[in-house]
This record gives structure tokens, sequence and C-alpha cells, in this order.
């Protein structure tokens, strides 16, 4: 009977729901980045549908961080105060919204306050997911666990040149008008120069279109190209652009010699492998649009362009599903969900203080005081401040910089940019592992310091090789040894805020990256103004090098071994949920 008796006693379930919580931050951290950086990677588009300028271009890139960095804080006590769950379901829900916004946007002021709305909603999206870590993790597993969740953003930032040029490309087939319109000249005068320069020259696919051009079409191109200023639009300008499409609808344009050096479009690349004779009319069509897109890169309108729209209202309802899955799945801390087992709540609780087990209570108010008293937080928010400049360029103006100094083309650009992305990927998961094991080798303080300062250094060293003169292939690399450095110093500072937060990590992981994230917002600016007129990349270089070596510094003084406050710090009264 007793042997009957063990044989049916129900053992208590393990359960694993951690990871799901992880899980489901990481899902969300993927949807934040994707959604963040699809913007620079459709910015030349806008730019042109716009018609912005670059200052105006580099003010909304900053304005997002702006706004993100301003809001970090309170956003970050408001998921302490009021529950990481609700709080961070709304503001998925939030900066959803102004994504698909952005897909309606008619200009400057609209877009710059749409970006600034964007950024409040995101602000408070790694707080928050920080507060989740600290509660529903053991802290032998906090670096880990918080690389996790960061990764998610590396990777969405890599999808989001991969995805937003797949999607723009879908969102105009070749079904759709590849005629040149009203407007679609973006500097008549200087197209015009340059087309007459290359029939003086008897370039072969000018020649070929100089020829069948009427004698109206060739006197406005002789008046264009000797007036100071031209006015788009007009009733001369319209014959020519009838004119010309009626020859790029017809023609079979392309030479070998007139593209040997030039960095075509894929779709333009996969319709040459089509024998003219067989061609529809539509593909003549879009084919030859991308062929003169491709000769004169700044002076027309590109007829992929139309697709970013629809690509924002996408995205937009992408983050409608995120926002539900999250709901379903995260509870504010592991004792109010009800899956979590007894034997997973002993784990997670392993080494905590009974204040630090409870967490029905709420918070007060920022501690404010307490941070602005602390050296370790400043050094780091500085250090946070000068890795975003230097990191940013990655996200912001490599795909301008591969575009002017390489000339590559839409496509084959989204996968430069994707490999130093996913670089970082690696960078992230090693540098969570790197702190958990110095955790159990070294002190407190060096596991959490060491990897911050060295890997900012490795960033400083690939960016003054940068200056080298390299292939494109060869500056991706160093690109990717920047994403990597950088994003092996994120578990650490994430796991430092977590040792010394207590009940406030996301107002002080908010701190930081508030911090952070003005960097990041006066690195746009900043850039342009590096650069100058003249475009010279190499002075970007420079200053981002300045950048990680001051991060490396600030860093070195760091110590995760003292709490931001006391386990006697006083907390609110509320019911439990």
């Amino acid at each position: 009977m007793e042997s009957q008796i063990d044989m049916t006693t129900d053992e208590p379930s393990v359960s694993y729901v951690r990871y799901r919580v992880i899980f489901a931050c990481m899902l969300m951290s993927v949807l934040l980045y994707l959604d963040r950086f699809c913007i620079s990677f459709a910015e030349i588009f806008i730019k042109d549908d716009l018609g912005l300028s670059d200052q105006q271009i580099g003010w909304v890139l900053s304005a997002f961080f702006f706004s993100y960095a301003l809001f970090q804080v309170p956003s970050g006590w408001l998921s302490d105060r009021f529950g990481a769950r609700t709080m961070l379901t709304v503001y998925i829900l939030m900066w959803s919204l102004f994504t698909a916004l952005t897909g309606f946007v008619t200009g400057f002021l609209m877009l710059l306050i749409f970006r600034l709305g964007f950024g409040i909603g995101q602000a408070g999206a790694y707080p928050t997911s920080a507060n989740l870590v600290s509660k529903w993790m053991p802290l032998s597993e906090r670096g880990f666990a918080s690389s996790m969740v960061a990764v998610g953003g590396r990777f969405g930032g890599a999808l989001a040149p991969l995805t937003t040029a797949f999607l723009i490309v879908m969102f105009v087939p070749i079904s759709d008008s590849s005629q040149l319109q009203t407007g679609d000249l973006l500097q008549p005068q200087k197209f015009a120069q340059k087309f007459l320069e290359r029939v003086q020259k008897k370039d072969e696919y000018e020649t070929q279109i100089y020829d069948q051009l009427n004698p109206g079409s060739k006197a406005y191109l002789e008046t264009v190209a000797k007036q100071k200023k031209t006015e788009t639009g007009t009733a001369v300008e319209a014959e020519f652009l009838t004119n010309l499409n009626e020859i790029l609808a017809k023609g079979d344009l392309f030479s070998p010699q007139s593209f040997a050096e030039v960095n075509l479009n894929k779709q333009a690349e996969d319709l040459l492998t089509i024998q003219p004779s067989v061609q529809t009319d539509a593909e003549k069509s879009r084919l030859n649009r991308l062929l003169l897109e491709s000769r004169y890169y700044t002076e027309i309108r590109k007829v992929q362009g139309r697709g970013w729209r629809p690509v924002m209202v996408v995205y937009g309802l992408v983050g409608l599903v995120m926002a539900g899955f999250f709901w379903w799945a995260v509870r504010d801390y592991p004792r109010a969900h009800p899956a979590c087992s007894e034997g997973e709540l002993e784990k997670i609780e392993l080494g905590r203080a009974e204040s630090d087990k409870d967490h029905s209570k709420k918070i007060g108010g920022v501690p404010l005081l307490a941070l602005m008293q602390n050296r370790s937080i400043w050094l780091l928010s500085f250090s946070q401040f000068c890795t975003n400049i230097g990191w940013v360029f990655l996200v912001t103006w490599l795909p301008r910089y591969l575009d002017e100094t390489y000339h590559v083309p839409l496509e084959k650009r989204g996968t430069m940019m994707f490999v130093p992305i996913a670089v970082g990927w690696f960078g992230m998961l090693a540098g969570g592992r790197a702190t958990d094991w110095l955790l159990k080798r070294i002190s407190l303080r060096w596991s959490r310091a060491l990897p911050i300062v060295t890997s900012r250094f490795m960033a400083m060293g690939a960016y003054l090789l940068c200056l080298l003169d390299l292939s494109p292939w060869t500056t991706v690399v160093l690109f990717s040894v920047v994403a990597f450095s950088t994003d092996f110093g994120s578990a650490p500072m994430w796991a430092f805020n977590q040792d010394i937060g207590g009940k406030h990590v996301g107002s002080v992981l908010g701190w930081g990256n508030m911090w952070g994230n003005f960097g990041a917002a006066v690195a746009p600016v900043l850039m342009i103004a590096v650069i100058g007129v003249d475009h010279n990349w190499n002075r970007a270089f420079v200053a981002c090098a300045l950048a990680f070596l001051a991060s490396g510094i600030s860093a070195m003084w760091v110590d995760a071994s003292k709490p931001l406050l006391d386990e006697s710090e006083e907390t609110v009264e509320v019911a439990p949920a």
C-alpha cells in the first residue's frame, strides 16, 4: 500500500515562467529597435519626398533621442510605481501609434512632432525591462538575462534595414507607374548640366536619350543648365518629362560601358536578366527609370521611395499584436503570476533580502537626491553619453556613408548595415556571459567595470582604423568591431543598475539612459557639423574614436558594490493587484 501511495503522490511542478517573461521583453526589444531605426534607412526617401535639407533630417533624427532621453526617468518611475506590465503595454501602444502616424506626415514640422512623441513612447521600454529582470531573475543570472533583452534590440536594429528595404520595394510593384512626375527632378539645373556634359563626352547612355528628344526638350535642357535658379512645376518642365517618359517606356537604353562603374539597384539587376524582346512595357519602364536614377542619384526622385509610407503603417500595426502578447505573458513580479511554482520562486528569491521578495508594496517618488550624489552613477552616465555619440553613427549615418562613399545600392546597403548590427548580437550575449563569469572570480565592482572599459577602447581602435583607405567590406568589418564592442559593455551596465537600484531599478536605469540618449541626440547634429559641407567622413571617425576614449576612461571608477539606498527606504502601501 505504501508503495502505491508513493507512486501516485504528485510532485511539485517545476515552472520556467521567468524565461517566458524575459522572452516577452526580448520580443518587445526587437520591435523597439525595428521601429526606431527603420526611419534611418528610409530617411533618403523621406528627405526627397518632403523636400527636407540635411540639417532638417539631422534635427528629425535628434528629436527622437531628446524626448527619449528626457522621459527616461519619469517613464522608469511610472513603471516602478504603477507596475511594469501595465506601463510597458501602454508604452508599446504609444510608440506604435506614432510609428503608424509617421506614414501620414506632410512636412518637416509634423515629422518632428511625431518623432518627439515616438521618443516619449519608447523612453520607458528599457527601464521597465530592467525592472522586470531585477524581479524575475536570480542575481547570478542578471547579466545574461539583461543581454538577452538587449540583444533583442540589436536584432531588431539589424532587421530594420533588411525588412524596410524589402517592404519598400514590395509596396512599389513593377505594375505601378514608373513615369517621372512633376517634382521628380529634385535638382533640375544640376541634372541638365551633368546630362549635357555627358552628351558632349559622347557617353552612350545620354547620347541615346538626347538623340530621341524633341527640339523643345533639348532647348529646355540648354536653358535650365544656364539658369542660376530653376523653377519646377512649369509647363515647359512638364513637356520635357512627358518626352523623357516616352523614351524611357519604349527603348533598350542599357549599355555596359555607361554602367560599368555604377552600382545598380537589385530590381534593375533582376530586370536586366530578362531579354528586352520579352520584357513587358511595365518592366521596360521600371528598368529605364532605375537606370536613370543610378546615373543621377541625387537629381532624380527614387521611384521606390513611394513605399516608405505604408511601411510605417505596417510597423505600427505589428505593435498592436506585440502589446497584446506582452500583456498576456508578463506579470509585475513572480508571486503575482499564477503559473510560477514554489520551486521557481525559491530559485528566483535565493539570496534576496526579505524586503526584496514582496513587491506588492509600491515605491514613492524618484530618489533624485541619491542619484545626484552618487559618483558611480555620474561616471557611468558620462560613459553612456560618450558611448552613444560613437555608436549612433552606425544606425543614423552609416547608410548615407555607404551611399556617398561607395555608391552602394539599396538592397546591398541593407545587407551591409545588417552585418555590424548582427555581430553586435554576439557582443551582447558575450558581455552578459562575461559579467556573470567574472562575478564568480573577481569583485562585484570589476565584474561590471572591466567589460565596459575594455570594450570602449576596442571600439575606439576600430574607428581609428576606418581612417585608412579601405574597401567597402573591410570598412563594414571595422564597423562590426564597433558594434560588438559597444554591445559587449551593455549587459554589465544593466547589471550595475540592477545591483545598486533596489526597488528603484527603473528610475536608476532611466537616469543613465537619459544621459546616454542625450549623447545620441547630440550625435546626428554634431556629425552634420563635423563632416561639413564637403562631407569629410574621416572627421566623423576621429570624433567617434575620441568619444569612446572618454567613455572608457570614465568607466574605470564605476563601483557596483555600493547600493543607491539602504533597505530602510520608505514605501507606499497599496492593495494587491
